[in-house]
């Protein structure tokens, strides 16, 4: 058994809101597992329920070889950081971290060590005996990260802990994260709707919709194998290219445009009718070329080191990722090209992955 087994969870409101419908997730020590989803999926509900701050209606929750379903949250041995910092206003920094250890009645020399320990290791030593309003929002997240840190817990809980952080500050501390998880090896889960901090920290991840379990898989299984549409389209940026298509045992043609696809994607579309078919295709997979699928450029958006570009063809919009500068203009006619081992199918009544 690992480090956190979740078994048949279910959670319903007044009897007729089923927020959680079955979730069944096995965790290994030291693993960090992230639960990402769109508002209102259940991701945040399901953390609550770890946390011992909200109850299942039915299934059970078992931390190590010990069923915590109905122990009170003081019980579990977790440390959660939430959104909000959850500091105390009147207490310095190093009241904040030893706060929780002072409240198990851990000796006072204990505490002292404690905090110096993860007032080093998230370098905030020099903050020691300031009070929370003199904090920057960064400074204010290490601190709750050490109050968390200072218990020595079993299981981390992180509930969208950068989402009040600038861009800027959000990747620096995404990367303090990732650092602090490789040196402690401590079992965390961490919730996020944002696939970047998802692909970037998890060692595996929950992708969640309308409190159901999409894909559980490590982040380069969710990118290159998604499970069916909605994962296709919800990780990855720009989201992946959608094209309606027929299925024939000619091939697959998206509005008389000829799709070039590989012989087994071939093989998959001919098991199915006509019309039910949806062919993807990731930003990156399509380049831009002297000839191909033609069409105009509608949209140029640069970023640096790789400019995203919109083009209206035959068969829809298609955006492409490309490196550098794009030596084209809006207006423009251009050609694109893909390799056909890079596109995915769809089925499109269930949107289930076939091929």
């Amino acid at each position: 058994m690992g480090a956190l087994s979740i078994q048949g969870i279910h959670k319903t409101f007044n009897q007729t809101t089923h927020i959680l419908k079955g979730i069944d997730l096995e965790i290994e020590a030291g693993e960090f597992l992230i639960l990402v989803g769109p508002s209102g999926c259940g991701k945040s509900t399901l953390l609550n329920m770890i946390a011992g701050l909200d109850h299942p209606t039915s299934g059970d929750i078992l931390i190590g070889e010990r069923n915590v379903t109905h122990l009170p949250s003081k019980d579990r041995d977790i440390a959660m950081v939430f959104q909000s910092y959850a500091l105390y206003p009147n207490m310095s920094v190093a009241q904040n971290i030893a706060f929780g250890l002072e409240i198990r009645k851990v000796p006072k020399a204990e505490r002292e060590a404690a905090v110096q320990r993860v007032a080093a290791m998230l370098q905030i030593g020099h903050l020691l005996d300031r009070k929370p309003g003199q904090l920057s929002g960064g400074q204010r997240q290490r601190v709750a990260m050490g109050r968390a840190l200072a218990r020595d817990p079993k299981l981390f809980l992180f509930d969208e802990p950068l989402s009040n952080l600038d861009a800027k500050l959000r990747v620096e501390m995404r990367a303090e994260i990732k650092q602090l998880h490789q040196r402690t090896k401590t079992t965390t889960v961490y919730v996020t709707h944002d696939q970047v901090e998802a692909m970037t920290l998890g060692d595996r991840i929950a992708v969640m919709k309308d409190g159901l379990v999409q894909q559980f898989g490590t982040p380069a299984d969710i990118y290159t194998r998604p499970a069916n549409r909605f994962v296709a389209e919800f990780i990855g940026s720009p989201a992946m290219n959608m094209v309606d298509v027929q299925s024939s045992g000619q091939g697959v043609n998206a509005q008389g445009v000829e799709l070039q696809l590989a012989e087994a994607q071939r093989a998959a579309a001919a098991q199915h009718s006509a019309n039910d078919l949806v062919y993807g295709l990731r930003p990156e997979a399509i380049s831009f070329a002297d000839q191909g699928v033609p069409g105009q450029l509608s949209m140029i958006e640069p970023t640096g080191p790789e400019t995203y570009a919109t083009v209206d063809t035959a068969v829809g919009k298609l955006t492409a990722r490309v490196p550098g500068v794009l030596n084209a203009r809006v207006g423009d006619t251009v050609h694109l090209q893909w390799s056909a081992d890079q596109a995915h199918l769809f089925d499109r009544a269930s949107g289930v992955r076939v091929g």
